[in-house]
C-alpha cells in the first residue's frame, strides 16, 4: 500500500526537445559531444521552434540612429589628424596599385548626368535612374576595370590592411592611448590571415543569396514569374535563400572585429560573434542596414553633383579636361567610407560587449 502511494506521489516531468538533447549529449563522451553540449547551453533558442518573447528578449541599449551616427562622426572628428592621415595613406596606396581607372567611363557618366539634369524638375527621372545605375556599375567594377590579377590581389590586401589599421587605431584610441599612425600600420597586420579567413567564410555565407539571384534570373528568362503558382514558388525560394545569407552575415560582420583580438582564431571569432548577437540579431541587422543607407546616400549626394560640376567646368575650360577629378573623388570616397564603416561597426561591437546580459 505504501509503495502505491509513493508511486502516485511521483510527478511525471516532460522534458523539452532541447533538454532531451542535452541529456543525450551528457551520456556521450568525446570532444564533439562536449562542443555540442557547450553550444546547446550558449544558444537557448532552437531552429523551427517558436520562442516566447519573454524568453528571447535580451537587453541591448543603444542611442537612436542619428545619435549613434553622430557619435561615430564626433569620434573621427576629435581625432581627425590621426584618421585623416590614415585616409590619405589609403588613397595613395590605392592610386599606386590600381591607378585612377578608365577616364572615358567617367566621361560617359558625366555626359549622361549632364543630359538628365535638365529633365529632373520636369518629372522625368528615367535618365537619373540610368545615371545612378551607371555610377553603381562603375564603383562595383573597381577603379580600373582592366586590372591584372596581381593588382586585384594587392587591392584586396590594401582593403584588409586599411580595415585592420582602422580597428587597431580605434581600439587604442578608446583605451585612452595616443597611438601614432606608424604604429597602427606596423602593428595591425598580424591578424590579416585570420581576417582573410573570416572574409572567405562571409563569402560562403553569401552563396545562398547568389543562388537566389541565379534562380530569379532563370525564372525571369523562362517567364515563370508571369503565372501565379510558379511566381509564388520562385519568390518564396528567393526570399528564403536571401534571408539565410542575411541571418549568417549579421553576426559575421561583428566577427571581423573580434578576429582582430590577439590570439583569436577565425572559427572562434565566428562562434563568439554568434553568441553576442543571440537575441539581438534583428536590432544589429537594423543598425547595419542604417550604415548601408547612410553610405549610399553619402555617395549619391556627394559624387553625383561633383560629376555634374566636373562636366560643366571642363566645358568652360577644355584645357583642364585631362584632370581626373571624378576618379580622385571616387578613391577618396572609398577611403572615407571604409574608415567610417570600420568605426561604426567597431563602436557597435563595443556597445554589444558592454551590455553583457546573458541570453534567455
Amino acid at each position: 500500500m505504501a509503495t502505491k502511494q509513493k508511486a502516485k506521489s511521483k510527478k511525471v516531468v516532460t522534458k523539452s526537445p532541447a533538454e532531451k538533447l542535452i541529456t543525450l549529449g551528457q551520456k556521450i563522451t568525446g570532444p564533439a559531444a562536449a562542443r555540442a553540449r557547450d553550444f546547446l547551453k550558449r544558444r537557448p533558442h532552437r531552429s523551427f521552434r517558436l520562442t516566447s518573447r519573454r524568453d528571447y528578449k535580451r537587453s541591448f541599449k543603444l542611442p537612436g540612429y542619428w545619435a549613434f551616427t553622430n557619435e561615430v562622426r564626433a569620434l573621427l572628428w576629435k581625432n581627425w589628424r590621426l584618421f585623416g592621415s590614415l585616409t590619405l595613406v589609403y588613397i595613395a596606396a590605392s592610386i599606386i596599385v590600381t591607378g585612377f581607372g578608365a577616364q572615358e567611363t567617367y566621361s560617359e557618366l558625366a555626359q549622361l548626368l549632364n543630359e538628365s539634369s535638365g529633365e529632373l524638375f520636369s518629372g522625368n527621372l528615367g535618365q537619373i535612374t540610368q545615371a545612378g545605375i551607371l555610377l553603381w556599375t562603375t564603383v562595383q567594377t573597381g577603379l580600373s576595370p582592366s586590372m591584372t590579377e596581381a593588382q586585384s590581389i594587392f587591392a584586396g590586401l590594401i582593403l584588409f590592411f586599411g580595415w585592420l589599421a582602422a580597428i587597431w587605431l580605434l581600439r587604442n584610441t578608446l583605451a585612452g592611448h595616443k597611438p601614432r599612425l606608424r604604429d597602427g600600420l606596423y602593428n595591425s597586420g598580424s591578424p590579416v590571415l585570420a581576417t582573410v579567413a573570416v572574409g572567405c567564410i562571409i563569402t560562403l555565407q553569401l552563396l545562398p543569396a547568389a543562388i537566389a539571384v541565379i534562380v530569379y534570373g532563370a525564372a525571369e528568362g523562362s517567364q515563370m514569374l508571369e503565372t501565379g503558382v510558379s511566381a509564388m514558388l520562385v519568390w518564396a525560394s528567393v526570399s528564403a535563400l536571401t534571408l539565410v545569407s542575411i541571418y549568417w552575415i549579421t553576426s559575421s560582420v561583428i566577427a571581423l572585429v573580434i578576429v582582430t583580438l590577439p590570439g583569436m582564431y577565425p572559427l572562434h571569432a565566428i562562434r563568439s560573434a554568434g553568441d553576442l548577437v543571440v537575441g539581438r540579431r534583428l536590432r544589429v541587422l537594423f543598425r547595419l542596414s542604417w550604415l548601408l543607407l547612410i553610405a549610399v546616400l553619402a555617395w549619391a549626394i556627394i559624387v553625383i553633383p561633383i560629376i555634374l560640376l566636373d562636366a560643366w567646368v571642363k566645358q568652360l575650360l577644355p584645357a583642364i579636361s585631362w584632370l581626373p577629378i571624378v576618379p580622385l573623388v571616387i578613391v577618396s570616397m572609398s577611403a572615407v567610407t571604409l574608415l567610417y564603416a570600420a568605426s561604426y561597426i567597431y563602436l557597435l561591437y563595443r556597445r554589444i560587449v558592454d551590455d553583457d546580459a546573458a541570453p534567455a
